[in-house]
């Protein structure tokens, strides 16, 4: 099996089971009463899978592009552009008065 198609089935698995462990612990904290709705209703378990299989997908995605961006190599080359030189500030001379004073002596 290619590396690349090993290394998304083993992220989707991962996704999948946090996504369990998320489900598990919406139900055993009753958030928002999505506890007493699940196990309370006849359609409940129609509703866990929906919630498992949407947020597994969601967790999936994203743990697959955290180990993708983990992958990146570390740029070691030198900057692009070249280096870059330091200048050194010269004086500027301002004349006194305001811009309309100028203008008018003008």
């Amino acid at each position: 099996m290619p590396k690349l198609i090993r290394l998304y089935i083993v992220n989707v698995a991962i996704g999948f089971a946090l996504s369990a462990i998320f489900l598990a612990a919406m139900i055993v904290m009753d958030v928002a009463g999505l506890g007493r709705l699940i196990l309370g209703s006849d359609m409940g378990l129609l509703a866990a899978l929906m919630i498992f299989v949407f947020q597994g997908v969601v967790f999936a995605g994203v743990q697959f592009a955290i180990a993708v961006m983990r992958m990146a190599e570390e740029d070691t080359s030198p900057p692009r552009g070249g280096l870059r030189q330091h200048l050194t500030p010269a004086p500027v001379r301002v004349a006194q008065g305001s811009a309309h004073q100028r203008r008018a002596k003008r």
